[in-house]
């Protein structure tokens, strides 16, 4: 599956731009935090899917609920990129064999090889595990875009009112 990125890069360095200029932040200075919160992201992500809950039989949460929270990941997967320059306008996302639980731990190793290691291939092998996590469920890559920029709004309107 295709993903572009192209427009979703452009609207997320506003958003950074927009809160370091409200908070007084740089991308140094919360390169960090923006590395933890992609980990919290996925976890709430993963929570939301209930993949690894082998002791319930619920299902997952509502579709609106998982892509919001997949769209909370995105956010900070995006701005890791453009801190570093990695701007990857268009990435192409193959299933493999691994399940899901599989391949959420698997982009929590990659996202902390990439802490430890912010080179382009780090970055572009993570990008990809995170979008795959999403098409595992059965997702497209437009039903995961209008996610984003639903929660972009929802990010500005909080910037605007002092969140």
């Amino acid at each position: 599956m295709l993903c572009d990125l192209t427009d979703l890069y452009i609207k997320q360095r506003e958003l950074d731009e927009e809160i370091a200029r409200k908070h007084n932040v740089t991308y140094e200075s919360t390169r960090n935090k923006r590395t933890l919160s992609l980990l919290v992201e996925l976890g709430e992500f993963a929570n939301s899917t209930r993949t690894f809950k082998y002791w319930s039989n619920k299902g997952p949460e509502s579709k609106e609920r998982v892509l919001d929270e997949f769209a909370d990941g995105l956010h900070f997967l995006l701005s890791l990129g453009i801190d570093q320059g990695f701007i990857v306008n268009t990435i192409e996302v193959e299933d493999d064999e691994t399940n899901l639980t599989d391949n959420l731990l698997r982009t929590y190793e990659l996202t902390s090889i990439f802490y430890l290691d912010k080179t382009l291939n780090n970055y572009l092998i993570l990008a990809i595990s995170y979008l795959r996590s999403l098409f595992k469920l059965g997702y497209s890559w437009e039903e995961a875009r209008d996610a984003y920029y639903k929660k972009l709004q929802e990010n500005h309107n909080r910037q605007e009112n002092n969140y």
